[in-house]
């Protein structure tokens, strides 16, 4: 559709009922319940919407912004935002909207994007915190992972890390942050007694790519593979298929920013 005005609607969600952001027949996707909020809002259909990124189902995103295209311009934004929130589902949050203009170019533009994924150990956890953080029975070696975790950062070659690239897909990434640090970003009462997260900052991430990396520093963790593997696995000589990912429950998008 032509557009004349643009706009950056930044929201949250919590994931663990949507199949995704994006779109898919016959499935409940936060972009489905977004736009089905604004067709009531606006009580038409003139207007298109764009997300920034893909999240996988049950994952969630503390920070995610998605571009809104309008003929006709939001007169009182404060008052939308309201409205907006009136009746998104209560899984779903408006932090704010701010107007952009035809220059702007969600997809394209340069952005870096940070993601948590959080995990614990050695207990049964509360089943309220299923949603929010991976539980693991069996013990880890948290500080092997923490050294695991900055092999990642760099420019790598990471075919392994996606699931199912095609031959034309560019596998190779640059990671600026990854580290394992102690969960201090998210409490409940419920929450396991000590919790950690993973957090990997980045300009692009490919398909599953950071639950792979979660999956192959638990098996670090576990004595499943050594150090020295972990390195192998970023190599363009490197060909195994690294099947195991990591639950989706545990992964959030947690800040979205543009250059």
């Amino acid at each position: 559709m032509k557009s004349n005005h643009y706009y950056l609607l930044h929201i949250q969600y919590l994931g663990f009922r949507f199949h995704g952001w994006a779109k898919q027949p016959q499935v409940k996707t936060v972009h489905h319940m977004v736009d089905r909020t604004l067709h009531y809002v606006f009580d038409h259909d003139n207007y298109k919407t764009l997300g920034g990124s893909r999240t996988d189902a049950m994952v969630s995103a503390d920070h995610f912004v998605l571009e809104l295209f309008l003929n006709d311009p939001i007169v009182d934004e404060q008052a939308f935002l309201k409205l907006f929130n009136f009746n998104l589902p209560s899984d779903i949050r408006a932090l704010a909207i701010e107007e952009t203009n035809a220059d702007f170019n969600i997809i394209q533009n340069p952005k870096s994007k940070t993601y948590l994924y959080l995990f614990a150990f050695g207990e049964k956890a509360h089943p309220f915190s299923a949603p929010f953080i991976t539980t693991l029975q069996e013990p880890l070696d948290v500080a092997l992972m923490e050294k695991g975790a900055k092999i990642f950062e760099g420019a790598h070659e990471y075919r392994a890390y996606c699931k199912k690239p095609s031959d034309r897909t560019n596998t190779q990434r640059t990671i600026d942050l990854c580290e394992i640090v102690p969960n201090t970003f998210y409490t409940a009462s419920f929450f396991p007694s000590s919790s950690f997260a993973l957090k990997v900052s980045g300009k692009g991430f490919m398909r599953n790519q950071i639950r792979i990396m979660m999956g192959q520093l638990i098996r670090l963790g576990r004595g499943e593979i050594l150090l020295n593997e972990l390195e192998s696995s970023l190599l363009p000589s490197f060909s195994e298929h690294l099947s195991y990912i990591a639950p989706a429950s545990g992964l959030m998008l947690s800040k979205v920013s543009f250059e």
